[in-house]
């Protein structure tokens, strides 16, 4: 009987066919358009996510099953990309991608954009959504949700604003306060929606079980707290995180979760625990936040996470620079060893720039000079995609404050002015209470080189913002030059009329 011909092999590549003696499962010319591919993720074509395996991992919302079924496509030939060449492509040991393809979905919001964006997966086809770039209506629904996770109907994270609440906040002195609170209430009314978890709820009220879907909701947290403190400031906003940080350690503390579950969990908290220091510290409340600050640390660690651990260390540097400065700048020099190797341009910026701060601080004007030189040179570099979300603020604009703080720390009130100058003259739509900050920083140069006139002329010209803003900083901050100013040696027409209006202002 005659044999059937065999068929010919076809690279899934380009479709062309293979020689018989080829083992690669490639084409020649295919695998010298992608000789880099195990030093980068490849640029896949459209079809690449219609495969079986990749699409199931996607419907199911596992982004470690999403990483092993791409390693394992059959685009790549034969042989599947190798673990060490993914994990160096995610920033992570290839033990950790071991346990990651084959542990519950993770839930991490910071980890989950980097990984997507990184291997490029369209957006339609995920469930969360991407820096300016709204959740897609059509986003498959999970087929089969992990155990330990309640199926529940998912609602908004944020619901509307009632119109009210918003288009009346700048005409009414409360206005603000109540638009701050809205921001806050209305991510707590998004969790609550879900019916998953209960943030505000007594301990002893809540489920006994934590799921992944809980901890990724509570997770989302952390952003809306952050757009609701550029806009607007941390006063109120610094209790409700609090009590929401409290309510979910106590709830942790004493319900049951799975090992997987179990770091996500101490992510998400040591998250929140670095927000709610933050909060604490631009509304003056210092003594609360060292706390907070070695719980994210601790925290970060047992869930693995190096990222959440330098934000923390950022912080204490940040906290310490004036009464400590030793040991600001040890924080510092210990953030940027734990980024060793990942850190972005925008990220070394920072702590360069908290180093920087600590010798100027410490009258050290060779160590400023060597630390702003490196932060400058790290900032022209640009922003990458791989910038982790709470250094949003690291712009132009901060690398200017900071800078110019530094100067005045070393009495140089000349060179500071004429940083915030720049600062106090181009307004940021987004990040509100620091040009504020900066405004009245600018106010404070003038006067300490001893041009009242214009320290008042500015701190006229920013009250109004006083009164859109909730920072305990800012309130602090216009109270001294309000003192600085009323001084019977510096009374001028413009000073008076500045410090009338803020005693008036005051009064209200």
């Amino acid at each position: 009987m005659a044999r059937s011909p065999k068929a010919h092999p076809s690279c899934p590549r380009c479709g062309g066919r293979l020689a018989r003696d080829n083992d690669s499962g490639r084409c020649a010319p295919c695998d010298t358009a992608e000789r880099d591919r195990l030093s980068r993720p490849p640029v896949v074509p459209a079809s690449f996510w219609q495969h079986g395996a990749l699409r199931q991992a996607l419907t199911e919302r596992n982004l470690g099953r999403v990483i092993r079924a791409f390693r394992n496509h059959p685009y790549h030939g034969r042989n599947a990309l190798p673990q060490s060449a993914v994990a160096g492509w995610l920033g992570i040991t290839q033990a950790q991608l071991s346990r990651i393809e084959n542990s519950p979905p993770i839930v991490h919001l910071d980890r989950l954009i980097h990984w997507a964006q990184l291997l490029r997966i369209p957006p339609r086809y995920l469930w969360f959504s991407l820096p300016d770039q709204p959740l897609p209506a059509d986003n498959p629904p999970a087929a089969h949700p992990p155990a330990d996770v309640p199926v529940t109907q998912a609602g908004p994270a944020t619901p509307p604003a009632p119109a009210d609440a918003v288009t009346t906040a700048s005409d009414e002195g409360g206005g603000t306060t109540d638009r701050r609170q809205f921001h806050a209430l209305a991510a707590l009314a998004g969790i609550a929606a879900t019916g998953s978890l209960d943030l505000l709820a007594a301990p002893t009220d809540a489920p006994r079980t934590i799921g992944l879907e809980q901890v990724r909701y509570a997770s989302s947290l952390v952003d809306e707290f952050r757009r609701a403190d550029a806009a607007v400031g941390a006063n109120d906003l610094c209790d409700v995180a609090i009590r929401v940080h409290a309510h979910l350690s106590n709830w942790a503390a004493k319900a049951t979760y799975s090992r997987e579950v179990g770091e996500a969990l101490h992510a998400a908290l040591a998250d929140l625990a670095n927000q709610a220091a933050w909060l604490t510290i631009d509304a003056e409340r210092r003594p609360e936040t060292q706390p907070f600050l070695y719980e994210a640390i601790s925290r970060s660690r047992m869930a693995d996470d190096p990222r959440v651990e330098v934000q923390g260390l950022a912080m204490l540097s940040l906290l310490h620079r004036e009464d400590r400065p030793g040991e600001s700048l040890h924080c510092a020099e210990a953030a940027l060893r734990a980024s060793s190797g990942w850190a972005t341009p925008r990220l070394l910026t920072l702590l360069h720039l908290r180093r920087a701060n600590a010798y100027a601080t410490l009258r050290d004007a060779s160590g400023f000079n060597r630390e702003i030189t490196k932060a400058r040179r790290e900032f022209d570099r640009g922003s990458h995609e791989d910038d982790l979300s709470f250094i949003h603020f690291v712009t132009e604009q901060e690398v200017d404050g900071l800078q110019g703080l530094a100067y005045l720390a070393l009495e140089r009130p000349d060179r500071a002015a004429e940083l915030f100058r720049l600062i106090a003259t181009t307004p940021s739509p987004t990040l509100r209470r620091n040009h504020l900050l900066y405004t009245l920083e600018f106010a404070n140069a003038t006067y300490r080189q001893g041009d009242v006139n214009e320290a008042a002329r500015t701190a006229l010209g920013a009250l109004p913002e006083l009164r859109q803003m909730q920072s305990m900083r800012a309130t602090r901050m216009f109270a001294q030059v309000r003192s600085d100013l009323g001084l019977p040696a510096h009374s001028t027409a413009a000073t008076r009329e500045f410090v009338e209006a803020y005693d008036q202002f005051v009064r209200r």
